[in-house]
């Protein structure tokens, strides 16, 4: 029966409560928990799931060049005339809400990428449709669009970081 019960869980694409069904009836320690208490953690687990399925479609469609990049992992000692604190307030992603822009300039090798990359990466840990584009395909975007009379719905489509 409980096998008949799992089945139905993933036809109705609740893998994540089938995933912790099974772990509850292959661990004892289960067993001393009430209904409720066990539901409960069935309902987390598959929240939990749906949660990750998210911020993976979320960061495959970023087409982020770093996709472990975090601001934990920036070297401010490095002299490159960055600001803990202003990369700080952009973490918090409030200038995407407000819709404002951030272009990041700077020598090669300094990070610009990377920076960019962090952005992107805590955009998307926040729930917000991202995309990283260099400069030069961001330009020959925008004309294709502007010729092909798609500019307005290009912009619809979600961030647009460029480098």
């Amino acid at each position: 029966m409980i096998e008949a019960t799992i089945e139905k869980l993933i036809a109705m694409k609740l893998s994540g409560m089938a995933e912790g069904l099974q772990e509850q009836i292959s661990n004892h320690a289960y067993k001393d928990l009430s209904f409720e208490e066990r539901l409960g953690m069935l309902v987390d687990k598959e929240k939990l799931a749906r949660e990750n399925r998210q911020l993976k479609i979320l960061l495959s469609h970023a087409h982020l060049r770093h996709h472990n990049a975090c601001f934990e992992d920036i070297d401010f000692r490095t002299r490159r005339g960055l600001s803990k604190d202003v990369i700080l307030k952009l973490s918090q992603n409030e200038w995407i809400r407000s819709n404002q822009n951030i272009i990041i300039v700077g020598p090669t090798g300094s990070g610009k990428t990377y920076i960019a990359c962090a952005l992107g990466n805590s955009a998307v840990r926040q729930g917000i449709h991202t995309t990283y584009i260099r400069l030069p395909r961001l330009a020959q975007e925008l004309k294709i669009a502007k010729a092909d009379g798609s500019f307005v719905k290009f912009f619809a489509g979600g961030v647009v970081q460029p480098l």
